[in-house]
């Protein structure tokens, strides 16, 4: 006889789980310790065997059960206890059958695996002192345990919430998170990871000292291929979408992994998926490590949902301004660049010419413009057609860059024409820069038309010159190399 069965005498059970080896495991485990007990496949078994004689205890073992299939059954016999102990085995790895379970009534619960003997010690101690169901107390005076840390958790939520000042970057946004909820007493480390780029990532934590997840986490360089993706509960969370508890670190399975966290004074693992938009996977996972276990009350995992979905929130918020910042910057490029040839086009060309203008008087320093066009396009377009023609624009355009310095710019300012902006520039070296181009482009081949010819305008800023002025010299310029037979470069009159 052991020492811990004295109830034995007066206390009955149902104990309720799919599995036929498992209720047979938990008779055999049990044996001696109940008065009467019970065992039922399911709610249907279990609510009958109840009609016929009431239990003192409901035991329900969610191992192989289904929320989607049998939450609703299973919660109806929570709910027809009207408080009186039902004790849910729960396993770590699906906890999100807590608080579900916990809408339809008060309940006792523990989280597997556990062994036999750890399941007849659990009994025994929960008979002694009593089921203590997991709904706070309402008292006057002085506030309860529960009331106290949902004071805290209120705190620790406001903490998250100012969190969101800095969701326009997401491991901005993540850092001060977690400092927030590494602020929750009992919590010694928390952390965020987050899908990103086909993989699972870090993207912060904060804790205890010397404690770093990825150093604690074997993961060849990618987590998703981790060995412990199944045993710890913040990959748990991110990669299944389960809300997981690991109350004992050595349950998950894994001995090198639980002393390593209870060596860094982990003692319970929490993983919270973030979830995602829609029916897709999560975001991520929230992972926070306790310094003890604990059990908690339907109001404080309910504090829990709500700090994934605010970090949903957060990490979605950061994720709409990276897709607006790159939509704005895909509208600028659209408004300032040459589809087909990639340059700038004529607008951006006149607001990059001033603003060298505005450089060039500031600090005194001399600033050339240089036009030119293609010899005869149009007779190109009419002689081999506009796919050719677009192919010259195209070769033009990639010799001319080639030939031109990482500060000068290249703009398409309409049609065949092109204007080359070159700071730091006088007359003098404008016109061996022009020269340079027009060799450079006469020389290339083209198929389809074999070779071309530009001409070439250049000038050079005057004293309180404007930018219209100096493109209107620059192409008079241009016109008269045009005149002088093409093939040729002109200096800009005064």
């Amino acid at each position: 006889m052991h020492q811990e069965d004295g109830a034995r005498d007066h206390f009955t059970c149902v104990f309720v789980n799919p599995v036929g080896q498992r209720r047979a495991d938990f008779q055999h485990g049990c044996d001696g310790m109940f008065a009467n007990l019970r065992v039922a496949a399911g709610a249907e078994q279990a609510r009958n065997l109840l009609a016929r004689e009431p239990a003192d205890l409901l035991v329900l073992d969610l191992e192989r059960c289904d929320p989607g299939i049998d939450l609703a059954a299973l919660g109806a016999l929570v709910a027809e206890r009207q408080g009186a102990p039902v004790l849910v085995l729960c396993p770590f790895t699906n906890a999100r059958w807590l608080p579900a379970l916990m809408a339809f009534g008060p309940l006792d619960y523990a989280i597997g695996p556990l062994r036999a003997q750890q399941t007849r010690s659990l009994l025994a101690a929960r008979m002694r002192a009593g089921f203590t169901a997991t709904t706070p107390c309402v008292t006057s005076g002085a506030p309860t345990p529960v009331e106290a840390e949902l004071r805290t958790l209120l705190a620790v939520r406001t903490a998250c919430q100012q969190a969101l000042a800095d969701a326009d970057d997401s491991v901005r946004f993540a850092e001060h998170l977690c400092a927030a909820l590494a602020g929750w007493p009992g919590v010694v480390h928390a952390a965020l990871f987050q899908h990103r780029d086909g993989d699972l990532h870090l993207e912060a934590e904060q804790g205890v000292a010397g404690l770093h997840l990825m150093a604690l986490l074997p993961h060849d360089g990618r987590l998703l291929q981790s060995p412990l993706r199944h045993a710890f509960p913040g990959l748990l969370a991110a990669t299944t979408g389960e809300f997981a508890l690991l109350d004992a670190p050595g349950k998950a399975g894994e001995p090198e992994l639980a002393a390593r966290l209870e060596s860094f004074g982990a003692r319970m693992v929490v993983g919270l998926p973030i979830p995602g938009p829609g029916p897709g996977g999560p975001l991520g996972s929230l992972c926070l490590l306790f310094g003890d276990a604990r059990v908690f009350s339907p109001a404080q995992l309910q504090a829990l949902d709500d700090l994934a979905g605010l970090a949903a929130y957060g990490l979605r918020m950061a994720e709409v301004t990276r897709e607006n910042e790159a939509l704005l910057a895909r509208v600028t490029h659209l408004a300032t660049t040459d589809a087909l040839t990639g340059l700038a086009n004529r607008r951006h060309g006149e607001s990059l010419l001033e603003q060298e203008i505005k450089r060039a008087r500031r600090y005194r320093l001399p600033l050339a413009l240089i036009a030119f066009d293609i010899d005869r396009f149009s007779h190109i377009n009419d002689t081999f057609g506009h796919p050719v023609g677009d192919l010259v624009l195209r070769t033009v355009a990639d010799t001319a860059r080639t030939m031109l310095r990482s500060s000068d710019v290249l703009v398409r300012s309409g049609g065949e024409e092109f204007q080359v902006i070159a700071s730091h520039t006088s007359a003098i070296d404008a016109l061996k820069m022009a020269e340079k181009l027009r060799s450079a482009i006469e020389q290339v081949e083209i198929p389809g038309c074999d070779h071309v010819t530009i001409s070439l305008g250049v000038a050079q800023l005057g004293e309180g010159e404007s930018g219209d002025s100096m493109a209107v010299r620059t192409h008079a310029a241009l016109a008269r190399a045009k005149r002088a037979g093409r093939n040729c470069i002109e200096l800009a009159m005064s």
